[in-house]
């Protein structure tokens, strides 16, 4: 949360509707997870800005 802005507004806007803390750093947690096994997959560095086709 500290070092990526991604994350942290994830984390924010989490709080800001109401969510517990926890669940807020759970879903942090799980957002960096998936952001490490993306670039373990692909074997790229991580790009901040990328934008997936969804």
């Amino acid at each position: 949360i500290r070092y990526n802005p991604h994350v942290k507004d994830l984390y924010e806007r989490l709080l800001a509707r109401g969510k517990p803390k926890m669940v807020a750093l759970g879903a942090a947690m799980r957002k960096l997870a998936h952001i490490c096994f993306g670039v373990f997959k692909n074997r790229r560095p991580y790009q901040p800005d990328y934008a997936s086709a969804a």
